[in-house]
């Protein structure tokens, strides 16, 4: 039998902030989406900040840890893949997501290259934000891309309501 396809897939293309991490992962399990880690990792995988952030949902993450975005294309195809940047025109509100897509965020420092961004511009997207502020926390920024993509998802079915797992408050 072979294994459904994940709702989402969610890439950080050389991670740098191991809460940032973290708390991706985190809202991975919430959205039922497979995390890509792309090396070089700025943390190890056993880093207490990565813990703290993940709480106890990390033993509940699908994760995969892989040498270079060419590996996550060949896995999910370069027309699977939307990269969010601040140099990109294009909203996240006009992307269409469909299950099995890919969201790729580049690291806090320097975001995704020029080159990878060039190679597909009808698949970069940005989060508007006011000038002032010259980006979002990486783990806000895929928060709201993978919250997007879910919404579409499930406009027909939502599903059933997340059990609890912890002593946070359930969502509305």
């Amino acid at each position: 039998m072979t294994e459904p396809e994940p709702r989402l897939n969610v890439v950080l293309y050389q991670p740098e902030i191991a809460a940032n991490a973290g708390a991706i992962g985190r809202s991975c399990v919430a959205a039922g989406a497979v995390l890509w880690l792309v090396r070089p990792l700025g943390f190890r995988l056993d880093d207490r900040h990565l813990r703290r952030a993940a709480l106890d949902y990390w033993e509940h993450l699908d994760y995969k840890v892989v040498d270079g975005l060419d590996e996550v294309v060949r896995a999910l195809g370069r027309d699977r893949l939307w990269s969010f940047s601040t140099h990109a025109d294009r909203p996240y509100t006009e992307a269409r997501f469909a299950p099995g897509d890919g969201l790729v965020f580049g690291p806090e420092s320097r975001g995704l290259p020029a080159s990878w961004l060039d190679d597909r511009p009808d698949q970069a997207l940005r989060i508007p934000i006011r000038p002032e502020a010259r980006s979002l926390n990486l783990a806000v920024a895929a928060s709201i891309g993978i919250f997007e993509a879910v919404r579409q998802f499930d406009r027909q079915d939502p599903g059933p309501r997340p059990r609890r797992l912890g002593s946070g408050v359930l969502p509305l």
